[in-house]
Order: C-alpha cells, then structure tokens, then sequence
C-alpha cells in the first residue's frame, strides 16, 4: 500500500512539475528546467503544440507496442523456452500488417502536418507589415504602413541592462505590436544568413541576403516576447536577440506616434542605411 502511495505521489509531482513549467512563462522566454514549450502566444504555435502531442501519443504508443514485441520474443523463443525452433520462413498476413500499419500510421501523421505546414504559409490579410533585416549583429525594423519609419535593435549588455533584465535577450528598442491584429513580417538581410526565430510564436524564417521571405503571426495576449537569431552568422551569432512587446491598439497607436517622431525616416528607394540613421 506504501509502494502505491509513493508512486501516485511520484506521477503527482511529475505532473506538476510540467504543469508548472507550461504555463508560467507570461514573458513570453524559456526558463530553467523547462520541460515543454513555451506559451503559444499565436494561433500557428498552438497548432504545433497540438501537433506536437499528437505525435508524442503515437510516438509513445508505438515504442510500447514495440518494447512489448520485444519482451515477448526474448521469453517465448530463447533457447530454454523453445529449443526446437519453428521452420516457418513467411507469414503473408503477418507481413502484410507491418506493411500497412506504417502506412497508416504515416498518414494519421501527415493530415495534422500538410493542414499545419498550409496554415503557416498562407499569409491572411494582414492589418500591417513589419521589414526585419538581420545585420552581423544586430536587427533592424521598418513600418511601412505606419508612416515608413525604421530603427535598430541593439542588445543590452553589462551596465546598459535594466535590473531584472533577461541577459543576452534584452535589446534597447523593441518590435511593438498591437494584440489581436494579423501582421505580415517580410524578413531579408544585409550580409549573411540570419534566421528570425520566435518560439512563442511559431515562427522561424530565414533572412537571405538579395531575397524578401515572408511569414505572419497575430498575437493573441499582451506581453513582452523573447527570440533569437538562430542562424550560426559569425562570432556573435549569440547576441542577436529579438524581442516583441504585444500591446493593446490604443497603446500601439500611442507608440506610433512617439516613435514616428524619435526615429528616422526609410527614403522611397527603401534604403535601409536611411532607417539607421539614428543608430
């Protein structure tokens, strides 16, 4: 009865522990001893994490059902229990099943994931755009539909972070957004390849030099969310941070207005040097 205590306490405590580590990361970033994903903060990425445990049910399904073949195998047909060996070299049903049954299982597999991949790539009308261009090392960010301004992205490092700061995540000027609104994110870059990732977002797109990816996230609750270039583009690769701040419409709107007049203008040829100006 003890025993039985002990693991039920056990499975309780595991269980809490995830629990725990799903669904206290507000800030949008990873933290210690995290166990799942972070958040989702927009539709695609609660599409991954449904995804995602879709295909740890069947992982873990088939590595049981598996093991237990293999259990089967090592006490029925070892050389104590069966010393007389069966001569059968073809079994058609048998065979036939472990054909087929991969097959389905592939298929279950592949629904989910071509819905998940289409849903991704398909760029929804969008209420506005966002140009991230990665620099070796840093980011730089163009509004184009709320008056064609741009600005660099800086990491905090030593005494320029604030205290309670996250180290290696926090830059000087942030992406802001508004909550609840679609918005098309063209991703480039200037030198080498870079790669935007945000994973409370589900979004990780390359930025290649001489080409314009495209990709779109609607975040659905305010807060201050946390990536990183996770493309290796030289020797600081790791100091590439990209941050995100969701807020509401009104407050959005207010920060337009402040921003449109703190940082400098993109020229009509879209020369990003222009947006840097006040680097």
């Amino acid at each position: 009865m003890r025993s039985k205590f002990h693991i039920l306490s056990l499975f309780a405590a595991v269980a809490a522990l995830i629990g725990t580590a799903s669904a206290a990361f507000a800030d949008g970033r990873a933290e210690p001893w995290q166990l799942n994903f972070q958040a989702p903060a927009t539709p695609v990425m609660e599409q991954v994490v449904n995804l995602h445990d879709i295909l740890l049910y069947i992982s873990f399904a088939v590595s049981i059902f598996v093991l237990a073949l293999l259990i089967l195998v090592v006490l029925r047909f070892n050389r104590k229990s069966n010393p007389t060996p069966s001569k059968r070299s073809h079994h058609t049903m048998l065979e036939v099943a472990w054909t087929v049954a991969p097959i389905l299982i592939l298929v279950v597999i592949a629904i989910p994931s071509f819905r998940l991949i289409y849903f991704e790539d398909k760029v929804e009308e969008a209420d506005l755009t966002i140009k991230a261009v990665g620099h070796q090392w840093y980011w730089s960010y163009e509004y184009p539909d709320n008056g064609n301004f741009g600005f660099v992205s800086n990491l905090l490092e030593g005494d320029a972070l604030p205290e309670g700061g996250h180290r290696l995540l926090e830059v000087d000027n942030r992406v802001v957004v508004p909550v609840g609104q679609t918005v098309r994110l063209l991703i480039t870059s200037e030198d080498v390849l870079h790669s935007f990732a945000m994973p409370s977002f589900g979004v990780k797109m390359d930025a290649v030099p001489g080409r314009l990816n495209e990709t779109w996230f609607r975040v659905e609750k305010p807060g201050v969310y946390y990536g990183q270039c996770s493309e290796i583009c030289g020797i600081r690769h790791g100091f590439m941070p990209i941050v995100i701040e969701a807020r509401a419409e009104g407050e959005f709107n207010n920060w337009v207005t402040e921003a449109q007049g703190k940082f400098a203008r993109v020229d009509q040829d879209g020369d990003v040097r222009v947006a840097l100006a006040s680097r």
